[in-house]
């Protein structure tokens, strides 16, 4: 479980059909097709279809594709998302594995769990997700745990058809559930940006939950050794109980190399396994690379990005004109859920084509001086927040400094909904 159900819709297309709290992916993913359906954006979509540079002309952007072919835009809107290059680890033999190995991105459907031994590499979200969905069909789970993670417990309750037929004749109580889901978000990410009791409170109920282990010996080797929350909060009511069943183990010894009948830890223990599945995560920074950005006066992304990603108001680059990204640097991506935010994103890029539209300006971008000032401000903030207690996640960049918002959500949405228009570098409006 990551987020509740109602924070895998939009706004403006709540589903009153959810099966449960935390909804099965079958379910997300049939619910976003059918947005698609209902836009009818697929005749707009060019699948399997890569770009590889994009270059600012001084008038429209040129964008080239993996097969050389070549087209112009007048705005460049990279929405490529955050969690989307997998990170392999860098374990010696994972060629020498005999069985089946994949990452938990790229989960091959073909290979069958019932009744074989799956070695589950990671803690993260997905690795709890993955043993608390393996249990019971696995024969066994191994999970092999580098970093011990805090777990908070939320309960995923069936949903009634009662439930879903009275959200389908009232729309507006699907409207008022997912206004007050936003609300129990508003109030979790004041716990990560503020010291305060919400923060003691997120704290103490993390360590009232770890308590339900049993075992002195498994409850300690499931004990984190930093605060709660500097690394992604994990959503489970029974990661915990999966963990005390028979057919499930924890491996907190480091992994030596892969062989062909299994994982050797550095204890010299070989774990016998069928499956292989690596929960460990992504390039968090890579944004929109590969693809080669060239702005204004031949400026490289990359070359801007030497020290780490930077951008204004999570949106927007100077030097850029025109060009604007969902889930950006810095946005909230550790503190709200990302359709929530890319729907602030989106309403903010539209309001800036809709003045393109009425010809007030031909190429906009932020000034160099408001970008800097705004990314000060930003990192005057991170010291305030949790993720800076003393903990190593994929929020933080190779100088370990936090890329996520340090505010609210709220003053994040406050703040894309009423642009500021001294800090932009308009070009005259178009004849």
């Amino acid at each position: 479980m990551t987020c509740p159900r109602a924070f895998y819709q939009y706004s403006f297309a709540t589903n009153p059909n959810w099966s449960r709290f935390f909804s099965p992916g079958d379910e997300i993913q049939a619910y976003f097709c059918g947005v698609a359906d209902r836009f009818v954006l697929r005749d707009r979509i060019r699948f399997g279809t890569e770009i590889v540079d994009a270059r600012f002309d001084g008038r429209r952007w040129v964008l080239r594709t993996n097969t050389g072919e070549e087209s112009m835009v007048d705005f460049l809107i990279s929405a490529t998302g955050v969690l989307h290059h997998p990170r392999m680890p860098s374990i010696s033999g994972l060629d020498d594995f005999g069985g089946d190995l994949f990452h938990s991105a790229r989960w091959d459907h073909r290979v069958a769990v019932r009744g074989r031994r799956v070695a589950v590499v990671g803690t993260g979200s997905t690795g709890v997700q993955l043993v608390c969905g393996l249990f019971g069909a696995a024969d066994k789970v191994m999970l092999f745990q580098r970093t011990a993670q805090w777990v908070v417990p939320l309960p995923n309750p069936r949903y009634s058809r009662f439930t879903n037929i009275t959200h389908q004749a009232v729309p507006w109580l699907d409207r008022l559930a997912y206004a007050a889901y936003s609300a129990m978000f508003d109030f979790f990410a004041v716990a990560l940006t503020k010291p305060g009791l919400r923060r003691k409170w997120m704290g103490a109920l993390c360590r009232a939950n770890l308590r339900s282990v049993r075992d002195p010996d498994l409850r300690r080797a499931l004990t984190p050794d930093y605060q709660p929350m500097c690394k992604r909060l994990v959503m489970s009511a029974g990661f915990y109980r999966a963990m005390q069943r028979d057919d499930v183990e924890l491996v907190t010894a480091g992994i030596d190399h892969v062989e062909r009948r299994g994982i050797v830890t550095d204890d010299g223990v070989l774990h016998d396994a069928d499956v292989i599945v690596l929960c460990t995560g992504f390039d968090t920074h890579a944004f929109f690379r590969p693809m080669q950005l060239t702005g204004r006066d031949g400026i490289v992304a990359d070359d801007v990005w030497r020290d780490g990603p930077r951008a204004y108001q999570t949106v927007a680059l100077p030097g850029f004109p025109n060009f604007f990204m969902m889930l950006g640097p810095h946005s909230p991506v550790g503190n709200l859920a990302l359709t929530t935010v890319a729907e602030s994103q989106a309403n903010h890029i539209v309001r800036w084509i809709e003045r393109w539209r009425r010809s007030e300006f031909d190429t906009i971008e932020p000034s160099s001086s408001a970008t800097d000032a705004y990314n000060a401000r930003v990192r005057a903030a991170m010291p305030k927040t949790v993720w800076t207690t003393g903990c190593n996640s994929w929020y933080l960049n190779k100088a370990g400094v936090p890329e996520v918002w340090p505010f609210t959500p709220g003053e994040h949405r406050e703040m894309l909904a009423n642009p500021d228009l001294g800090h932009y570098e308009f070009n005259a409006g178009r004849v």
